[in-house]
């Protein structure tokens, strides 16, 4: 699968087949794709957490708060994304700049682990709502969530649906 069709065939998945598990050599290639992720400075300021059978199930119960991410529980993998410091060189830049270079940097990790799990034949989906508190108390984290990935096989009736995106001539403008 070349890039082009991996970014065409992934999307968010919210119907997960819960009888099958992931396997974890899958899962460790869909890890080391997102450690090859660039970052300012090679700092990589994120730390996966992958949770599976009960974890997987608290975790996805921390993201369904009001009613949100109900098809989290079906899903056999979370992987929950954490903040780790700056490198010295990266936090002197993103203060001299005003510039977040961590969250762009978990923002590039994490289209690499969605990218590479599409390849995998593996669905995703990145979530922003959780809680914090109770996601750092079940996986022993010190340092801020920033995203929780749903991992696992999409369900046999989770066809890929058309692509919704702005046109190209209003996202991209040439200079010569």
């Amino acid at each position: 699968m070349n890039f082009t069709d991996i970014a065409l065939n992934r999307q968010s998945c919210r119907n997960y087949d819960p009888s099958r598990p992931v396997e974890q050599e899958k899962i460790d290639a869909i890890l080391r794709s997102a450690i090859l992720s660039p970052s300012a400075c090679n700092g990589q300021p994120y730390h996966f957490t992958v949770c599976k059978n009960d974890f997987a199930k608290q975790v996805a119960a921390a993201t369904m708060g009001m009613g949100m991410n109900k098809f989290a529980e079906k899903a056999p993998v979370m992987i929950v994304v954490s903040e780790k410091p700056y490198v010295k060189t990266a936090a002197f830049g993103a203060k001299l700049k005003g510039n977040d270079y961590r969250s762009i940097d978990i923002g590039i990790a994490a289209a690499y682990l969605t990218a590479e799990a599409t390849a995998q034949g593996l669905g995703t989906c990145i979530l922003g709502w959780f809680d914090d508190q109770k996601i750092r108390s079940i996986c022993g984290l010190d340092e801020p969530v920033r995203l929780v990935i749903t991992l696992g096989y999409a369900a046999e009736n989770d066809k890929l649906r058309e692509k919704k995106r702005k046109d190209f001539t209003e996202l991209v403008t040439v200079k010569e």
